[in-house]
């Protein structure tokens, strides 16, 4: 872990800023839990992760044991974040190095295999609206460092990497072997690597015949089993207030993600700049404050959850609808730029508002 990383996570002055600006989530999920009083033994750690506050709450387990499970969690998060860090020494910045002097090839380390694999299926499902291969332009706008400096980069140097047009599909995996047929390539899983930790976690805690556990990185979270039988009751952000703008319960297996404009952005004469950039015209996408998708139990629950908010978001108010639907998700909600909610009419089913007057747009 950085020093940067360990300094924030020792001081509790310090902590206590991250915990509401990075992930906001925590907050409340921390308010739904505290709340149930007299329950059989609930451990919960945190630990600064994946450049945000990610928590694990295990239920119904000894102490001990229930310590032990979540710190080995927590450590394999850490692991997996120095391997996919795209700019700091790790796995993927290697890559990337190599990615930058195509054609030049390099063996790959095994453990990379599937995650490029799925990260460019879920890429072409996308229609390359998530697009991981896009970190140069990530990095041009300042979004591949620990501190946002407002910039606006010049935009022939958009053009350019737009017009360069990189693409997951640009990775070539032969035998041990990877290389990319574009040097514009530079791979940031950002988007993708804390599902993904999700549902390893989950494999894993299901494997130790752990039987009720919420796990959170960053808003990112998944539930496995119940608390006593009861479902995990968890919030999510409103993108311009302190607090929740809904609540709703978590079954076994399902998670739930969010992408919004309010964790890592600046502001730069006026207008909000945020991390998730367009591929199509190499600017940060605007026009919403943020879209959560609600995913059902499956293999890569915690993977979709991740990444399926992204093209939504992207898409925009008019075709959100349509890049769900690419990705496979029913369950979805969209907070425009007004603060108008736009959503599925199963994801209104689930969800129970934490306040009155809401403009609400029910799409089929």
């Amino acid at each position: 872990m950085r020093s940067e990383e360990k300094r924030r996570k020792n001081s509790p002055s310090t902590l206590a800023g991250w915990f509401y600006l990075l992930t906001p989530y925590s907050l409340l999920l921390t308010l739904f839990i505290s709340g149930c009083a007299k329950q059989p033994p609930l451990h919960h750690e945190q630990s600064f992760v994946f450049g945000t506050m990610v928590e694990v709450t295990i239920y119904g387990e000894p102490e001990a044991r229930a310590k032990e499970l979540a710190s080995k969690v927590l450590a394999d998060f850490d692991y997996l974040h120095r391997t996919l860090h795209a700019w700091e020494p790790g796995t993927l910045s290697r890559m990337n190095a190599v990615f930058a002097q195509s054609p030049a090839r390099a063996a790959i380390q095994p453990g990379m295999v599937p995650i490029i694999r799925d990260a460019t299926r879920l890429s072409e499902m996308s229609g390359g609206l998530f697009n991981p291969a896009i970190g140069k332009l990530i990095a041009l706008w300042g979004f591949q460092s620990d501190e946002f400096t407002p910039r606006r980069p010049d935009p022939k140097e958009i053009e350019a990497l737009v017009a360069a047009d990189p693409r997951m599909t640009d990775i070539v995996i032969d035998g041990i072997q990877f290389y990319s047929k574009n040097p514009a390539v530079k791979v940031d899983l950002g988007g993708y690597g804390k599902g993904y930790a999700l549902d390893l976690a989950a494999e894993y805690l299901r494997s130790q015949g752990v039987k009720g556990a919420l796990i959170n990185i960053g808003g990112n979270i998944m539930a496995i089993g119940s608390r006593g039988g009861e479902a995990w009751r968890v919030g999510i952000q409103h993108p311009r207030k302190p607090g929740a703008i809904a609540a709703l319960e978590l079954h076994d297996g399902e998670a739930i993600g969010t992408s919004g404009d309010y964790q890592r952005y600046f502001m730069l004469d006026g207008k909000r700049y945020c991390h998730i950039i367009d591929p199509r015209t190499g600017y940060p996408a605007q026009g919403v404050e943020a879209v959560t998708v609600l995913i059902p139990k499956g293999s890569l629950a915690g993977t979709l959850s991740d990444v399926a908010s992204k093209p939504a978001f992207i898409a925009g108010v008019k075709g959100w609808r349509a890049a769900a639907q690419a990705m496979g998700v029913a369950d979805v909600m969209l907070i425009d730029e007004r603060g108008e909610i736009h959503l599925t009419p199963s994801m209104k089913k689930r969800l129970e508002f934490q306040e009155k007057g809401l403009t609400l747009h029910e799409v089929p």
